[in-house]
């Protein structure tokens, strides 16, 4: 079954598939947040923070350890064609656990160095690659503000190319293959509307305020070794 699903089941599912066969997949839960929900205001509320995570990140783990079980099972029932169906949830709640997971981390409160980038590698290579800061900035939120419904705007390395780049995605498609995700901004209107209403543009200029440039940073240096 594995040999037809390697010729049909994409990258992502296929892995779950190999592992379930091989022993089971590790069931996932709710990563903490390392700050009080309150700490990024006045940039995101503290309302947005506690829905967001703990009620739509929440769903994205559930619906992922479901849809996991359910291909456990079809894996062992050597059930190519409901593999095949569980496809679009495992790569919609992959993503929006995996996607979320960075985000947390990619965001500090200003009292922790939240919006400040300091000099080193990640800063001279931004500047290197888009001029300056603000220029990436720029480029960066022209490009998540126009995105398409739901999805995320990233800051990625290219270990081909070995250069930083600025990607969007849909939904809640993860970065996959030979691109790194460095920092994830999420422009899915969960994160932004009950403080910002329809000015995806506002919520764009401010949470660079509180960009956990740190954590970014030592994503960088991993990824570029």
């Amino acid at each position: 079954m594995l040999t037809r699903l390697a010729l049909t089941t994409p990258r992502l599912t296929r892995g779950f598939a190999a592992a379930a066969a091989t022993g089971g997949v590790s069931k996932f839960s709710l990563p903490d947040l390392s700050f009080a929900p309150g700490a990024l205001e006045p940039f995101i509320s503290a309302q947005i923070m506690e829905i967001h995570h703990a009620k739509h990140h929440q769903t994205y783990v559930n619906n992922l350890n479901i849809a996991i079980e359910k291909l456990e099972e079809a894996v062992h029932k050597k059930d190519a064609a409901a593999v095949l169906a569980l496809n679009s949830a495992i790569n919609f709640n992959y993503g929006g656990h995996v996607n979320h997971t960075i985000f947390w981390k990619n965001l500090a409160p200003q009292s922790q160095g939240g919006g400040d980038l300091q000099k080193g590698a990640l800063q001279a290579a931004l500047t290197k690659q888009f001029g300056s800061l603000d220029s990436f900035i720029t480029n960066f939120n022209g490009q998540a503000a126009a995105v398409q419904g739901s999805g995320w705007g990233w800051l990625v390395y290219n270990k081909t190319t070995k250069s930083l780049e600025i990607a969007t995605t849909s939904n809640q498609d993860p970065i996959l293959g030979h691109r790194v995700p460095l920092l994830g901004i999420d422009v899915w209107e969960h994160a932004y509307y009950l403080q910002y209403k329809n000015v995806r543009p506002d919520y764009l200029k401010n949470i660079w305020n509180v960009v956990n440039w740190k954590d970014v940073s030592e994503r960088y240096l991993a990824a570029s070794q």
